[in-house]
Parts: structure tokens; sequence; C-alpha cells
């Protein structure tokens, strides 16, 4: 247990994500006295005309000891926004260049915790030009140069597709909570379908939602720029079912001809009759996604299917003409090592997709891989770290470039999630969704509904109960909420 003091409470939480890029599982508390804690993160104003902040970064723990300080200037015309996030940034630097210097290494993406450093790249552009920018992101933040390239080209593929976006703009997500079964790595709120599962139940307060939301994005004058179908996995239901909601879908949101994706995910929950389906109703995008190629590890995730099943499911979606295909796999799966991710992108190689997603492990609290942990030999972070450019390597051998990234707490190496398409195969609604720059309508348990605001791309959220029961109860409640993100001008 580490003891964190701060004379700033509100920022506690940022410095203990600082903390866990070095401490990763440890448990962290907030200790009231700075005399009684283990690590001491205080700031002050400067003394003179107040324009001045500098944070001190005390650590004192069983690895060792360091201090570091770090002074920032405050905008004589600075709102009280701005303040902060100043403020924010040198408590975090500070703390993270102190634990840098008592672990003896920088982690790739710096003292970086958020989720989208693509994001923060793209409003440093904005706000402070673009040679200021990168000087920000390499000794500010210290950023490495490999992964600043990586934000720095994903921008650059992200722009065209951003610069079509208009403010009426909309995407519309819906999610299907259930699996066939639950992989060892999963901490997603989803359901393992059975005999007994209620899908009728679901899928009527999901329609119910869907209108409710297409009707909302109707008097808002919102036009559908991408409708993405995911889960848990949708392909779950049956062909029957996936058909009733597509339809439904399709009628509530009458005129959608965009990208339309979904995640057909488990090979085996994909039949003939499901894609037909699909293809029938203009889905024009598809993930088959094998994470491993390697029968070992599917077995010890819990994937009830094989990697020849991987193959035929592609080869079969292929036949069905579908020609925007993605495939995901997972760097660092327990018990893998670099010679099995070869194995995995080699086999993908063989079949082509035109888009990969390289998915960094991230240990979740609720999966069962965290909960029984001890059970299951793990990747160190260095052949993690090898793994991922692997995937990067396999995705240029198949003439793809990276599109979008983004990053979780407790990924392996802090390292990230990229993914990476052929020349005009992006995913518009992945670009969107992770950048934050379009209002996403969802429907489904533990969906996400986001509007985007002003100049200043400020984001408010409505998010639906995880629980099934409970969103069925509260669609109502769901869909009045959902009004006043849209309708009433926050």
């Amino acid at each position: 247990m580490i003891r964190l003091y701060s004379n700033k409470a509100e920022y506690t939480a940022d410095i203990a994500d600082e903390l866990r890029l070095f401490l990763a599982k440890e448990e962290i508390t907030i200790s009231g006295s700075e005399a009684c804690a283990d690590i001491a993160v205080t700031i002050q104003n400067g003394k003179d005309d107040g324009l001045k902040r500098t944070a001190y970064a005390n650590i004192n723990i069983p690895k060792g000891k360091a201090e570091y300080v770090w002074q920032c200037d405050i905008p004589g015309d600075a709102d009280m926004l701005e303040v902060k996030r100043r403020e924010k940034r040198a408590v975090k630097i500070a703390v993270f260049r102190a634990m840098a210097k008592v672990y003896g290494f920088m982690p790739p993406w710096g003292s970086l915790t958020g989720i989208r450093p693509t994001r923060l790249l793209r409003e440093l552009y904005i706000r402070h030009g673009k040679e200021e920018a990168l000087r920000m992101m390499r000794q500010d933040f210290d950023v490495s140069e490999e992964k600043l390239r990586l934000a720095m080209e994903i921008n650059s593929v992200q722009q065209p597709i951003l610069d079509t976006q208009t403010e009426l703009d909309a995407d519309v997500y819906i999610g299907i909570p259930f699996c066939a079964s639950r992989c060892l790595y999963c901490s997603f709120a989803s359901q393992v379908r059975t005999k007994k599962t209620d899908m009728a139940a679901y899928l009527a307060a999901l329609k119910r939602d869907i209108t409710a939301g297409s009707a909302i994005l109707k008097k808002a004058n919102r036009r559908i720029r991408a409708l993405y179908i995911g889960g848990g996995t949708p392909t779950v239901l049956t062909a029957d079912e996936l058909d009733s909601l597509i339809c439904h879908a399709l009628e509530a949101y009458s005129g959608f001809s965009g990208e339309f994706t979904v995640e057909a995910g488990r090979p085996d929950t994909i039949t003939k009759a499901k894609l037909e389906v699909l293809k029938r109703r203009g889905v024009n995008r598809l993930s088959v996604n094998p994470q491993t190629m390697n029968m070992a590890t599917l077995e010890l995730i819990g994937r009830s299917h094989t990697p020849q099943d991987i193959i035929a499911a592609f080869g079969m979606a292929r036949d069905m003409g579908f020609d925007r295909i993605n495939m995901d796999v997972i760097a660092g799966l327990p018990g893998e090592h670099a010679a099995d991710m070869e194995h995995t992108l080699n086999e993908i190689v063989k079949l082509s997709p035109e888009n990969l997603t390289v998915h960094t492990l991230a240990l979740k609290r609720s999966s069962r891989l965290v909960t029984e942990g001890e059970r299951y030999p793990m990747t160190t972070a260095e052949e993690v770290e090898r793994m991922v450019a692997m995937g990067a390597e396999a995705a240029k051998a198949m003439n793809m470039r990276p599109y979008y990234m983004y990053r979780q707490k407790y990924m392996s190496g802090n390292l990230e999630n990229v993914g990476y398409a052929k020349e005009n195969c992006e995913c518009i609604y992945n670009i969107d969704m992770m950048e934050d720059t379009t209002a996403i309508m969802s429907h489904g348990a533990g969906a996400m509904t986001k509007c985007v605001y002003d100049a200043a791309r400020r984001v408010e959220r409505v998010p639906a109960p995880k629980e099934i029961s409970v969103y069925i109860n509260k669609i109502d409640r769901l869909s009045e909420d959902k009004a006043k993100l849209f309708l009433q001008q926050a």
C-alpha cells in the first residue's frame, strides 16, 4: 500500500494515474498528512504576481527516494479552466519524473495517461502551433520519438476524414452485450447467451431505444454518418433476430446509406445465413476477430473455436462479397511469446484483410485474468513491446497505415491499441468515436451516448445502465436524458 498526500485534492486521481505507470496494481490510499505520506505532491503559487505555479514531488518508497520540481507559467488572461489544466500538467510531470528517477526508466508514452494521445496532439496543434506542440510532447511530456511519430502519422491519416464532418453529423451505435462464452481477459458488462437468456425482452427494449433515439436525431436535424453494431458479439443473435433488429434500425434511421459495421467477432457465431442477412441489409464492413491463431491460447482464454474456424469464417465472408473486413489480435496473451505472435500475424497476412487492429493486453480488475492471475503465465513488457512492433510490421506488409489509436489503464508495457487500414478502408466510426469529434447516439445496455459542443469540443455524455434488467426498465428515462443532451444546448 502506498500513501499519497497532495495539497490539491482535486488532482489526486491524476497523480494516482501517473503512479500506476510504475506501481501497476499497487493499492494507493490518500493520506491527510504530508508527514505520514510515502509520496507527497504539492503545488505552490508564485509569490509575486501569482502567474507561476511550482509543483513539488517527493518520493519515499521501498524502491527508492527521489524529488522533482516543475514550474509553469500561467498566462495573465487565463480562465479557470486553463489554470487548472496547467496546474494538473505541472503536478503530473513532477511526480512522473520523480518516479522515473526511482525506477530508472521512462514509459514510451511518457507522463501521458489519457486514452487519446492523438486528440491531445491535435488540440496542442490548435492551441500552440505545430512546432510548440511537438516540443511539448517531447520535452514536457517525455513521449518517445517512436510514439510521437505514430501519433503524427495517425493524425495525418485522420485529418481528411475529420475534414468531411459537419456540426450536424452523428454516428449511431447499437450494442449487443452478449457473447457465446466469456474470455479470460474480458471486463465488459456482457453476458453469456444460454438457452435461458431472455433475448426477446432485451431486443424489444433495444428497438424502443432505437425508435426514441432516431426521433431525437431527426428533431435535431442530425445526419447519420456511420452505423456500428458492436458488443459483446452481435452475431450471437440468430439470423432472424439480426434481420429483425437491422430492419428496425434502418427503418428508424431512414435514408441511411453510409458506413455500416457489424462486429461478427467470434467465428463460432458466424453462419452463412447470418452473413446473408448482413449483406442483404447493407452492412459494408465486418469484423472477424481471431485474437490469436494458436490453439493452445484459444483454449486457455476461453474461446470456443479453432484457428481453422477463423479461416473458414473469413473465407465465407469473402465469398459472400464482403470487401472490408477487420481482424483483431492481442499482444501479450498469457503464455504467448514473440514466436506465437509471428505465427498469428503470418496467418492473417495470408488472408489479407482490409483492417488489422493490434491490441495490447489490458489487465482489467473485473476479469478472470486478474482475479485468478496467479494461474496464468504472463508475457514480459519487453516481449509485448516486440509483439506490438511485429503487428505494425505485418500491417505495413499488407499496405496498411495506422489510422486510429487508443490506450487503456493497466496495459502491458504502458503501450497502446492501434487500428491499421489499407487506403480508403479506414473505419469512420472508429475515428469519430475515439477522437471525440462527433456526436454518438448509442443504444443498448452499457452504451455511451455523447454530444460534442462548441469550438472547445466539450463533450457531454449519457451512459446507459450496464445491468440488462435495469436498462430495460429505464428506457423512457434514458430517452429523456438523450433528448436533453441533443435538443437543449448545454
